[in-house]
């Protein structure tokens, strides 16, 4: 079982990154294989925001195409989609117990409490503030060995 990050599905869906094609092959990869393949809410939420935006795309997605993609995903057997259940709060204290989150550290961290919460231990990204909790084993896709 294994999470991916927002930037890992806007690195697919963004042609102008140099990431796209690394990202575009890993997403199939993960969408091909059989293990559980999670995203939480807040990763989809964050996908649809940016990957229509304007200002942050240089050809953003219709809103159409942005849903289209996530339900693409969710459409696969092996994809859980997670949020927050009872007891949420327990589990984001502990999440950031040992740092100071503050700014934009706080949406990484409700990201890493769902992910806690679930029991998802392995997430993909290329956010390097993910390696600031110590649970989770953050991985960079696009890193050359």
């Amino acid at each position: 079982m294994f999470a991916i990050d927002t930037n890992v599905l806007l690195f697919a869906s963004d042609t102008a990154s140099p990431l796209h094609g690394a990202a575009s092959a890993f997403l199939a990869r993960c969408a091909g294989g059989r293990e559980t393949l999670c995203l939480t809410w807040p990763t989809v939420m964050g996908y649809l925001r940016i990957a229509t935006h304007p200002s942050v795309f240089t050809t953003p997605l219709t809103p159409a195409d942005a849903t289209a993609n996530i339900e693409a995903l969710m459409a696969l057997s092996h994809v859980r989609v997670l949020g927050e259940e009872d007891g949420f709060w327990v589990a984001y204290r502990e999440t950031t117990s040992a740092l100071p989150v503050r700014g934009n550290l706080v949406p990484d961290a409700h990201v890493a409490a769902i992910l806690r919460q679930h029991g998802v231990r392995v997430l993909y990204t290329h956010d390097r503030d993910f390696r600031r909790f110590d649970f989770l084993d953050a991985r960079d896709p696009f890193a050359t060995a």
